[in-house]
């Protein structure tokens, strides 16, 4: 990997409200349509973000892009990837969905792809500068920085609070 820290879609707890716009955002973002109503109503909408809520706490649960991802290693054709720059990718068209990436995520991140036989997950959104769910976020529960960035611009007690998980 580059000497590059690879900036990733880090949840702040405390912040989210549950509101989902996140997942709104992504699917739009990952529609053919790129439009709310025609995604929703014509398209099959797939969110790579999930909000998980239980009773008052919620957090929302993306790819972590990990520095060692089990999904690289499951992978049994290459189709997940980690890029140079950090990112880890689905090639789709070398992916046969065995989804043994799926299964060995930690994070419940990888999912299979609606419609078709593969894996899906989130992909930083490449082609905008900060992905669809942090800019849609009203709360900023969701920041993409690197792991360091964002814990040394947090408060003493949340930095601890952070570290310790």
């Amino acid at each position: 990997m580059s000497e590059r820290r690879t900036k990733r879609v880090l949840p702040i707890e405390e912040n989210c409200m549950g509101c989902r716009l996140c997942e709104v955002a992504c699917a739009i973002e990952h529609s053919e349509f790129k439009d709310p109503i025609l995604t929703f109503f014509q398209g099959k909408p797939q969110s790579f973000t999930v909000v998980e809520v239980d009773g008052p706490f919620s957090f929302s649960l993306n790819c972590r892009h990990c520095d060692e991802p089990y999904c690289v290693e499951a992978c049994i054709t290459g189709a997940m990837h980690k890029e140079p720059d950090g990112r880890v990718i689905v090639y789709e068209d070398i992916c046969i969905g065995c989804y043994m990436c799926v299964v060995s995520c930690p994070w419940g991140a990888v999912n299979p792809k609606e419609g078709v036989k593969k894996a899906a997950k989130c992909d930083l959104c490449p082609d905008r500068e900060l992905p669809a769910c942090v800019q849609a976020c009203p709360n900023r529960a969701l920041v993409f920085d690197t792991t360091e960035e964002l814990i040394f611009s947090l408060p003493e007690e949340e930095e601890e609070a952070f570290i310790e998980g």
